[in-house]
């Protein structure tokens, strides 16, 4: 059985799709964007505020779903610019305590909302 997860303290989706989908105690997390929940809008200040938002709405659709960053268990990054890796792998790094996810990471040609990074993650329920 497939339960959507959806919390108001993530944005919303901006296509035909939901925050995550649990299920068993699988958490499939729709890529998430710099978007501010409050604004539906892209944070200004470039990759590095992108890459803050984006945990804390990552965080905010664990909770909802029954887990929380450390139950992360896989993690891919997209970004705009690969030159960005190492400064985003610093805020990457800062947001897991316990334990670190498998991770891809790739440059792509372009994001929705002209963003410069995405991050999807896979997690376990708590």
């Amino acid at each position: 059985m497939i339960q959507k997860i959806n919390t108001e303290k993530a944005p919303k989706a901006v296509g035909p799709y939901v925050q995550a989908n649990k299920v068993g105690n699988l958490i499939f997390c729709s890529g998430q964007l710099g978007i501010n929940p409050e604004t539906g809008k892209i944070v200004e200040g470039g990759v590095l505020e992108e890459t803050k938002q984006i945990f804390k709405n990552i965080e905010a659709v664990l909770e909802e779903a029954g887990s929380s960053m450390n139950h992360i268990v896989k993690a891919l990054v997209l970004l705009k610019d690969i030159k960005d890796f190492a400064e985003v792998n610093k805020i990457y790094a800062e947001n897991f305590k316990d334990v670190l996810p498998a991770r891809s990471a790739f440059q792509v040609a372009a994001l929705p909302l002209n963003a410069e990074i995405e991050i999807e993650v896979i997690a376990i329920e708590k």
